[in-house]
């Protein structure tokens, strides 16, 4: 799966089976902020969401912010992997 980062939109995005998925985020400071992510019914249960979530943390550490989260599904992503991703 290829996420691309659309910077113009502060989202993330993948593609499958001709739906998109994303995950949207803001810069505030020294922080990512998650804000919601959005996998459609016929892509669930796939791992995408957590796909997203993943590369948004990975994003956010290689660029030395730090993550916050305001999506209730990212918040227990991070809850269950930070550190163990």
């Amino acid at each position: 799966m290829q996420i691309r980062d659309n910077q113009t939109a502060y989202r993330l995005e993948t593609g499958m089976d001709g739906h998109i998925a994303s995950l949207d985020y803001v810069l505030e400071g020294h922080t990512l902020v998650i804000l919601h992510t959005d996998v459609p019914d016929a892509l669930g249960g796939r791992g995408i969401g957590s796909a997203l979530v993943r590369h948004a943390c990975d994003m956010a550490r290689a660029a030395g912010l730090t993550v916050a989260s305001r999506c209730s599904f990212a918040t227990e992503w991070i809850k269950k992997h930070d550190g163990k991703n």
